[in-house]
């Protein structure tokens, strides 16, 4: 059975549980106890008065009265004391008795073939049973408020040591190399051997992040000195005045392609080295710097497939940003919205928070709308030869620098891909180091 409440709150009602089976069973003791008095000391006491009144005379002229508040009744009695005839069915033995609107408590006995009956009026003794039962509800309901007030109590006393456990575990500087260990922190109990598992598979995971961020640097690093190879190639062919068109446009294109590889090179060692180093190192541009940059880039190939590029500057403010993870973002937004567009347009907007990119492509379906943001997925309209990381890349940078990037489709066909960039401060202020 899977519980659904947390564990606060499951203490909290084990602890109500509990009041409530222990309370209730003193409550119905106390109802049985007073049952049983009842039952056995009036009894007792009506049996003692009703031997008296018949030892006092002979029955045959009766003449003596009960206690006030007491009827007596017999076989073939004078008068008042004769036997009514909703009391002759009664055996020997206590009795309880409804009269009317009264109840009695009555002691019968048979003697030589006469019954005899006491009466006695209970009215004052259910008034004070009520008031019993009534103090009995009181107690219920006060132990169960109490037990609830102890649990709520006692769970918070409990998780405290729980709950800031998954504090510091949740916060993200824990996955740093200088991180302090969990375990000294708390007592040799459960909660102590949770820490101590949790440092151990922390360990593993900072090892594992590292290992990841050195690779990615030292490929990189490595690829850098090929590609600068390849550029160099492709300027020496470009200048070559006996290639034919064909052959300039294929060494164009492999320009084109170095140098975005190039690109991506750079961004992922910038994202390497966000946690080893200042990750405001580096270029630092403004968004309409960046934009222009880029449009400068992606106009040529935007516009010879036929597309509309649209640009609306807006009034961004003057805060400088990262250029080679800025450019990465936005160039990736534009290289998507080239590759799944066919016809209609591409739209650069810039605003106060960050920049939108819309296009009249083919869109992304609803159900697909989450996944495009992991490695290696594409849209259902594959085209070109990317592997499906550029939008993963977009995440992940965005994810580094504090920023975020939503995904939404445009009416009747499209994307629109906003990306907001103020939960960043301004780099030219101050630089926060954040995990990849």
């Amino acid at each position: 059975m899977e519980f659904k409440q947390s564990l606060a709150q499951r203490i909290i009602i084990a602890f109500a549980l509990m009041s409530a089976l222990v309370a209730g069973a003193f409550a119905m003791g106390i109802v049985a106890t007073v049952h049983l008095v009842e039952e056995k000391l009036i009894s007792a006491g009506l049996g003692g008065d009703l031997q008296r009144l018949l030892l006092m005379d002979n029955v045959s002229d009766w003449s003596h009265r009960p206690e006030p508040d007491q009827l007596f009744y017999f076989s073939g009695g004078p008068g008042d004391f004769e036997l009514p005839k909703d009391l002759r069915h009664l055996d020997s033995g206590f009795h309880e008795v409804f009269r009317e609107q009264l109840s009695y408590h009555a002691m019968v006995e048979i003697v030589d073939g006469r019954r005899y009956v006491l009466l006695q009026d209970q009215s004052d003794f259910e008034e004070r049973e009520r008031v019993l039962f009534a103090v009995v509800l009181v107690g219920f309901v006060l132990s169960l408020a109490l037990a609830v007030f102890l649990g709520w109590v006692l769970a918070r006393k409990v998780m405290a040591p729980v709950v800031r456990l998954a504090r510091q575990v949740r916060h993200r500087d824990q996955l740093l190399g200088l991180a302090p260990p969990l375990a000294p922190d708390y007592a040799a109990d459960e909660v102590g051997e949770l820490a101590v598992a949790f440092d151990a598979t922390l360990g593993r995971l900072r090892q594992a992040l590292t290992r990841e961020r050195l690779f990615t640097s030292d490929v990189s690093h490595e690829l850098r000195t090929p590609l600068m190879v390849l550029a160099s190639s492709c300027e020496l062919l470009l200048e070559n005045p006996d290639i034919d068109q064909r052959g300039r446009a294929q060494v164009e294109r492999i320009a084109r392609a170095s140098e975005e590889m190039r690109e991506l090179v750079q961004t992922f060692l910038m994202l390497a080295r966000a946690q080893r180093e200042d990750a405001g190192a580096g270029p630092r541009h403004s968004l309409g710097q960046v934009a222009d940059n880029l449009l400068g880039l992606w106009r040529e190939p935007i516009e010879s497939k036929g597309l509309k590029l649209i640009f609306e500057p807006g009034n961004p403010p003057d805060t400088l940003y990262n250029a080679t993870l800025l450019n990465a973002v936005m160039g990736n937004l534009l290289r998507n919205a080239l590759h799944y567009t066919e016809q209609g347009f591409i739209r650069l907007t810039l605003n106060a928070n960050g920049f939108v990119v819309e296009d009249s492509g083919v869109g992304i379906p609803e159900e697909k709308r989450q996944e495009m943001f992991k490695p290696f997925v594409r849209g259902n309209e594959k085209r070109g030869e990317g592997l499906g990381l550029g939008l993963s890349l977009v995440q992940r940078i965005c994810e580094n620098q504090g920023w975020s990037v939503t995904l939404s489709t445009m009416d009747p066909n499209g994307c629109r891909f906003e990306v907001d960039l103020g939960k960043r401060e301004s780099l030219s202020n101050s630089t926060k180091k954040l995990p990849t």
